[in-house]
């Protein structure tokens, strides 16, 4: 079996940069949220260990929250912090998380972030009750929020200050606030969340958790968390991520992939649309056209399913494979341009996998089609040298195996349970 040294602050980085995925680029909520808690964590002189879950937990904090795009913007709005409304998207990411081997012990941490210090919650806990973890990602989160990026640090620190002090004893344990107050005092602290050319030097200072050996299995676990995220954002999709690595797997065994391959294959399809946390869900689930517009913000997806994986060790190829598959072989795909021999094997085959999968899924758009259309269509992107002729060969001999991989009736039946 293969095993990946990977540096656990990598892993929970890339896997944090999915979460910060917005139509403009990276928020860096969460990562601002875990340097806010890192820096009172220090002033309270934590010990190292729960260091580790409080950094780590702060940076996938809003994991439960990430297959909607609407939730996702509620949650960072200062208002809504008022409420106690909270609470479903740190449940939801206590789900995601618990049964995980790797990620399982971040999981209470998120469940209870947004409990208020004095009670009244449905978790039935209050003051020291709640976990510590929780109760500094609860305070950072807030102060993150509360942060304006069109204006001036400066001008916003007495307000925000204030703003804690309100809630403390009420919603913030007031030690912690005690322990803020005392760390904002330094102009360096403000000026190292504004400032983004600081978050590299964050993230080193975090590598002295070493590195942990992961197996091919340990990453499949890790990649289906993230799958359920990604195909939970649309009802038309809701197992396209699965169905696309079924394919893919099969393909790839067809074709002679040793099984340490195989397993790659396996993450490669479970996150390859990984960057679609990135588009908003009305684009992805609208009936109509696409604007050129709607096209473009669509298309970026690949490019961060690239940048995200690429954080992790040893995942260069597991990247490419992954990212590749809206690329031709006449190098006009996206977002690389990359083309011909540049293309390999792996990428060929999950591009095949994946144009496959949708054109056999239902779409907000249209019903499956049968396999004379699937053929027709794939056929003819063969002659104009945008996919393996090989590979789509290999897939039409054993078409009626392949189908069998994709149920559509299962996926939107499955998916009535999200909505």
């Amino acid at each position: 079996m293969r095993f990946f040294d990977i540096h656990p602050v990598n892993l929970v980085k890339a896997l944090s940069m999915a979460l910060e995925l917005s139509i403009n680029g990276m928020s860096r909520h969460h990562w601002q949220t875990a340097m806010i808690c890192k820096k009172i964590a220090d002033q309270i002189s934590m010990n190292a260990t729960e260091q580790r879950t409080l950094v780590f937990a702060a940076l996938l904090h809003d994991i439960g929250a990430a297959s909607s795009w609407d939730e996702r913007q509620k949650i960072q709005q200062t208002d809504t912090f008022e409420k106690r409304s909270l609470g479903a998207h740190a449940e939801a990411g206590y789900l995601l998380l618990k049964d995980s081997p790797q990620l399982g012990y971040l999981a209470q941490s998120i469940r209870y972030h947004h409990d208020y210090w004095c009670g009244g919650n449905k978790s039935g806990l209050k003051g020291s009750q709640i976990p510590l973890v929780s109760r500094i990602i609860h305070l950072a989160d807030r102060v993150q929020i509360l942060i304006h990026h069109n204006q001036s640090i400066f001008a916003q620190r007495e307000k925000i200050l204030e703003s804690i002090d309100r809630s403390s004893g009420i919603v913030f344990d007031p030690l912690l606030v005690k322990a803020a107050h005392e760390i904002m005092q330094a102009e360096s602290f403000w000026l190292d969340l504004v400032n983004a050319s600081y978050y590299e030097n964050f993230f080193k200072t975090l590598d002295v958790y070493g590195s942990v050996r992961y197996s091919s299995d340990d990453a499949i676990q890790i990649a289906n968390i993230f799958a359920k995220i990604i195909d939970k954002i649309s009802k038309f999709t809701a197992h396209h991520s699965r169905s696309v690595t079924k394919t893919a797997v099969f393909l790839a065994k067809l074709e002679g992939f040793s099984e340490d391959d195989v397993k790659s294959m396996e993450i490669a399809g479970l996150l390859h649309d990984l960057g679609k946390l990135a588009v908003p869900n009305a684009i992805l689930e609208k009936p109509g056209k696409l604007t050129a517009e709607e096209v473009v913000i669509v298309r970026q997806h690949t490019y961060y399913t690239y940048r995200i994986l690429e954080q992790i060790d040893h995942f260069e190829v597991i990247a490419q494979w992954a990212a590749y598959h809206h690329e031709t072989l006449d190098g006009q795909g996206y977002p690389f341009r990359i083309g011909g021999k540049d293309l390999s094997l792996g990428s060929r085959i999950l591009a095949v996998a994946d144009i496959f999968v949708a054109l056999t899924e239902t779409r907000p758009y249209r019903e499956s089609l049968p396999k004379q259309k699937v053929q027709d269509i794939m056929t003819n992107m063969v002659k104009q040298n945008k996919i393996d002729g090989n590979v789509l060969k290999t897939l039409f001999d054993h078409y009626d195996d392949a189908v069998l991989l994709v149920d559509t009736r299962l996926a939107v039946k499955e998916n009535e349970r999200f909505a």
